[in-house]
């Protein structure tokens, strides 16, 4: 505008200077005043769209943001932890008595019954002494049957016919437990299952204690699940967990707690959970890696947030809200106490309140107090 007057006053001093006539100069002046309104609504207009533009700028400068709005829903807490896969029935076979080992009739991988015979001990010796006894056992009853019948006609003396009996019966208690021996050189099966592994040959040297084959049963499994001592009040028996294994993924149940540990170990602060499960079609075995996840917290009403958009600084943690001020939307600053956590959504407990409308995208790029537009 202030170009426009300098213009104007240029125009009147060049005016004059001419030689025009006083109308000339005022036809003249006219003409360049029509001009200049010209010119102003031009640089109104010009004005008008620059504000256009300055505006879209300002709409550019907000932060786009997506929200969620809080509301009372259902949380459920599940505590995940690994377990160790345990056969019920299974059986680490060793002889009961020393010897060479003569005969091994499975082999790795057989199903055997219980009471089927696995492998025999030499028992050359075990035998020769018993047909040795047998001898003196056959001579020692003649001996003694004579000795009765002499006693009973009240010939002879008592002393002779007790020492005969004695004899007798002496031979017959070592031939039983010679038996007893051959017997256990008999190595049966105590359970039905699998011929897993066999760690000895023929001919190497059977000792009670050294296993000799392990044999295993897959119908029934125990899962044990070492869990923190911290969960102890929130774990019973019966309680429902879901199990899960890595290697079949599509295999998943439901199934009781069998049994609960009465004792924390100290080493680790944990106590023992145990869960029993029919293994059907044997295609779980001892020793795969099992996921257990237990239930030890559960709300019907609880104002959950993702967890990533919690922050922290040295005051606590805090998440921002959206909320409006005069014609805008800004983000705020909310501190907040929070609760027990899923890993991906976390129970707020204090800061929140239902209908709030939490930042959830875009809540790294706006700070307090920051203009906002929600998308």
């Amino acid at each position: 505008m202030k170009k426009i007057m300098f213009l104007l006053l240029i125009i009147i001093f060049t005016a004059c200077q001419s030689n025009d006539s006083p109308e000339e100069i005022k036809d003249k002046i006219l003409g360049y005043k029509n001009d200049i309104s010209e010119l102003n609504h031009k640089i109104d207009k010009l004005e008008e769209e620059l504000n256009k533009y300055s505006n879209d700028n300002e709409s550019e400068h907000k932060i786009s943001v997506s929200v969620l709005k809080l509301d009372y829903q259902k949380f459920n807490h599940f505590l995940e932890a690994s377990g160790s896969v345990e056969s019920i029935n299974e059986a680490f076979i060793s002889p009961e008595i020393n010897g060479q080992i003569k005969k091994i009739y499975v082999t790795e991988g057989e199903r055997v019954k219980k009471g089927d015979l696995l492998t025999k001990i030499n028992t050359i010796i075990t035998e020769k002494t018993i047909n040795e006894v047998k001898t003196s056992l056959e001579l020692t009853t003649t001996i003694y049957k004579k000795q009765e019948q002499l006693w009973k006609k009240k010939i002879g003396s008592e002393l002779q016919f007790l020492e005969a009996k004695n004899n007798k019966e002496s031979l017959e208690s070592k031939l039983s437990t010679l038996n007893a021996q051959l017997e256990m050189a008999l190595v049966k099966s105590p359970i039905n299952g699998i011929v897993d592994e066999i760690f000895q040959k023929e001919g190497e040297l059977g000792m009670p204690g050294i296993q000799l084959m392990q044999i295993v049963n897959l119908d029934k499994l125990y899962i044990n699940i070492d869990v923190s001592e911290a969960y102890l009040a929130n774990i019973n028996k019966g309680d429902m967990v879901t199990l899960e294994f890595p290697a079949y993924p599509e295999i998943k149940m439901e199934v009781p707690i069998h049994r609960i540990g009465n004792v924390v170990k100290p080493e680790n602060r944990t106590f023992t959970v145990q869960l029993k499960i029919n293994n059907r079609g044997e295609k779980l075995k001892p020793n795969i890696l099992s996921i257990i996840k237990i239930n030890d917290f559960s709300t019907d009403s609880a104002l959950v947030v993702p967890s990533i958009i919690i922050k922290q600084d040295f005051n606590g943690s805090y998440v921002y809200v959206a909320e409006k001020q005069s014609e805008n939307m800004i983000a705020k600053k909310v501190y907040v106490k929070t609760g027990i956590s899923d890993g991906s959504n976390t129970m707020i407990t204090e800061g929140l309140n239902p209908g709030q409308m939490v930042i959830t995208k875009g809540y790294n790029l706006v700070k307090n107090g920051a203009e906002i537009k929600l998308i």
